[in-house]
């Protein structure tokens, strides 16, 4: 018998219909059909220019190419503690208290090896974004869902979760705004938060990768501005969505000192950190975002309102999103997640995400990134349109 090379724990990694609508695209695309790839939340936009020219000339330094170092170059640390306290009033320690990164899916893929022990549980959103299981079943950690409904805005009730889970939970994770939700949260809920942690003893967990991408003059928090937070909580950022920067891979943590020395110690047996290039370009993105800024949030509210007015035109009444670039859409009647999902895209070409692939409580919609141009978004939801107007549901099955 041949040996099998391959380990059982990638069976247990993220959602195989993320791989699966990629074949349904390349399938859509062999039938000559104009594919619009909703699914996936890659930004279309490259950075600004002045990011772009940074990095250029960064790779034109003989310097950069040394080993960069795990932690982040000073330049790049003492830049991320300026703009959080220029964004969200909190004073970071550069030296402690912040930690560069691969992208936020770098570190809350190696979070859990860090941090905790074969058998530790963690508390994680349902729905939610698939990497968060990923990191717990690499390091062998039972991961337990956190209801999310919309009946309670989508933020999880602390007090309904057993004091038999608290006990066992090493950390909890909290995404606001919410991918794929596209939900915020307010001050007054990370309150309820950091106390939940402060009480059962478990470490907060906040993806705030979205931070500088809501709507209608929201502006969401950081969990850092509670007094006393870092004590409980640590907090990822990106500069792939917020700054359009998705291709190099940068990105950072803040917060307790202990947890992100853990981080850096894992990763310095895995990788050398981020290329000193990068941390140039993203240093010239962050201080733009201070000095210079370019919202890129304006460019979504932009194609939220066309996309889901059209879609509403169309006769699918779907709710407009607070933040992110997603659009978390209800299934018609008769539907089920991936049902619809596959249908849309054999029949029109548009790409998106069933829903159950966030968790069990995703069942009943789907997710479309906005991450076309305005007249490609209209044409999308033209097309689901007519779609939905002239086709009948398959009829849901008991294993959907």
């Amino acid at each position: 018998m041949a040996q099998q090379w391959r380990s059982q724990r990638l069976n247990r990694l993220g959602s195989a219909i993320f791989a699966e609508v990629a074949e349904w695209k390349r399938e859509a695309r062999n039938n000559g059909l104009d594919v619009i790839s909703l699914d996936i939340g890659s930004p279309d936009q490259p950075p600004a220019e002045k990011v772009r020219a940074s990095l250029a000339a960064a790779c034109e330094r003989p310097d950069v190419y040394r080993y960069p170092g795990t932690e982040g170059s000073v330049r790049f640390r003492e830049t991320v503690a300026k703009w959080f306290h220029h964004r969200f009033g909190v004073e970071l320690d550069p030296y402690g208290e912040v930690l560069a990164l691969m992208g936020t899916q770098d570190g809350l893929a190696h979070l859990a090896l860090a941090i905790t022990d074969p058998g530790d549980a963690a508390l994680l959103p349902d729905p939610g974004y698939p990497v968060y299981g990923a990191g717990l079943a690499v390091a062998g950690v039972e991961a337990i869902p956190l209801p999310l409904s919309a009946e309670n805005g989508y933020l999880p009730d602390f007090d309904a979760v057993p004091q038999t889970v608290w006990d066992k939970v090493k950390f909890m994770i909290l995404n606001y705004p919410s991918n794929p939700l596209s939900v915020t949260a307010d001050l007054a809920f990370f309150e309820r938060a950091v106390d939940a942690a402060r009480r059962h003893g478990v470490l907060l967990v906040h993806d705030n990768a979205y931070s500088e991408m809501a709507f209608d003059g929201l502006r969401p928090p950081s969990v850092l501005e509670i007094p006393g937070a870092a004590d409980v909580a640590i907090e990822f950022h990106s500069l792939s969505k917020s700054f359009h920067m998705a291709g190099t891979r940068i990105g950072f943590a803040v917060g307790n000192r202990q947890v992100l020395s853990a981080v850096r110690a894992l990763k310095d047996n895995i990788d050398f950190g981020v290329f000193l290039g990068t941390q140039e370009a993203g240093i010239t993105a962050l201080e733009m975002g201070m000095y210079d800024p370019q919202p890129v949030a304006a460019l979504y509210e932009k194609r939220r309102d066309v996309f889901v007015n059209t879609l509403r035109h169309q006769g699918w009444k779907v709710p407009a999103p607070q933040a992110t670039m997603f659009v978390w859409a209800p299934v018609p009647e008769g539907w089920s997640s991936r049902q619809i999902s596959r249908a849309i895209l054999t029949g029109t070409g548009v790409a998106s995400i069933p829903g159950n692939a966030f968790g069990e409580r995703g069942e009943g919609y789907i997710r479309l990134a906005l991450v076309e141009s305005e007249d490609r978004l209209i044409e999308a939801a033209r097309r689901i349109g007519e779609f939905l107007k002239t086709t009948e549901p398959l009829g849901r099955t008991d294993h959907e």
